[in-house]
């Protein structure tokens, strides 16, 4: 049996969680991609394509296992936590993928159609390629990139190819209304004015790129997540409302219907994520689902002394248990 992980304990002067939020973007940013990688682009059904950025192992493919990586809300396959889980993965011989999910980063040239938390889908095809590559294929998720996989892991069971062996999902928003909510409280005005402004600035390269799918001026006067998301997201989305896209797209319902090994990695004082919206969910009984709550850690942050570039603890600890 592997030892027992050891709990998030940075040093005292690193505790807190708008600190460790803050301190994982700075200790990251300069993060790059030094290893090869081969393009490869995924089909999702509905006029979508996805840009996977893949590094292949020496040898035949087919003795490495791969890494699926999954980014959040506004990121990319150059998002600092999927560049340091990458290179710590590829460093201990997992084949990695890092994806851009539809209209993300470099994919916006091949699908401007906007994504959100409702398309598992997406990951699912992912997933679904790698599988035909490679018998033993996990993922590592952050943020709504981990609840988009975890709502698939539970709504979309009977299509996971057997190939998929386990999941980490870091700071999921299982309740995205709890989340939306978070944002709009005073102390994270400076989070979703930073989100708000790379979600309009997206939305308008994407009508500049498509108007004959996205009305010009709609991303105008929009001052939180929750009124872009009325706006934007469950128009383009086929929802009714944000209400209705928060309901239907919420990860939290499914966990129990979760079938194989995941580990759900939070912190509980994320100022993005209510550690409440995180525990509150019932988790299957057959014991494959595990959640850990750090004490501290933020929202992705988790900034710490670990073999993990830009001290990301968390990207070794699902590693960890990803190999286990």
């Amino acid at each position: 049996m592997p030892p027992s992980p050891q709990p998030f304990r940075p040093p005292p002067f690193l505790v807190g969680g708008h600190r460790q939020t803050l301190l994982g973007f700075w200790c990251r940013r300069t993060l790059g991609w030094p290893l090869p990688a081969e393009d490869m682009v995924v089909e999702a059904g509905d006029d979508a394509r996805l840009l996977v950025r893949a590094t292949w192992q020496p040898g035949p493919r087919e003795e490495s296992p791969v890494l699926v990586v999954v980014h959040g809300l506004g990121g990319s396959d150059r998002s600092p936590y999927s560049l340091s889980t990458g290179r710590l993965a590829f460093a201990r011989g997992w084949h990695v993928l890092r994806v851009n999910l539809r209209g993300a980063g470099d994919a916006e040239a091949l699908c401007a159609r906007l994504y959100n938390a409702g398309l598992d889908t997406d990951v699912l095809a992912v997933v679904e390629g790698a599988a035909r590559v490679c018998p033993r294929v996990c993922v590592v998720s952050f943020s709504l990139g981990a609840s988009m996989t975890l709502l698939a892991m539970g709504r979309r069971q009977d299509r996971l190819p057997t190939a998929l062996r386990a999941v980490a999902a870091v700071c999921p928003p299982l309740d995205l209304a709890a989340c939306a909510a978070a944002l709009e409280r005073p102390q994270n005005r400076f989070y979703q004015s930073y989100f708000l402004k790379n979600l309009r600035a997206a939305y308008e390269r994407r009508q500049r790129r498509r108007p004959d799918l996205y009305e010009a001026g709609r991303e105008r006067g929009l001052r939180t997540i929750r009124a872009y998301d009325e706006a934007i997201t469950s128009f383009y989305g086929g929802y009714q409302s944000a209400d209705d896209y928060y309901e239907r797209s919420s990860a939290g319902p499914w966990l129990r219907a979760i079938g194989r090994r995941v580990l759900i990695l939070a912190a509980a004082d994320d100022p993005l994520v209510p550690a409440e919206s995180v525990a509150r969910w019932p988790l299957p009984s057959s014991g494959l689902v595990e959640r850990e709550m750090a004490v501290t850690g933020g929202h992705v942050g988790f900034v710490s002394k670990t073999r993990a570039p830009g001290f990301f603890w968390a990207a070794e600890r699902a590693l960890d248990f990803l190999a286990s």
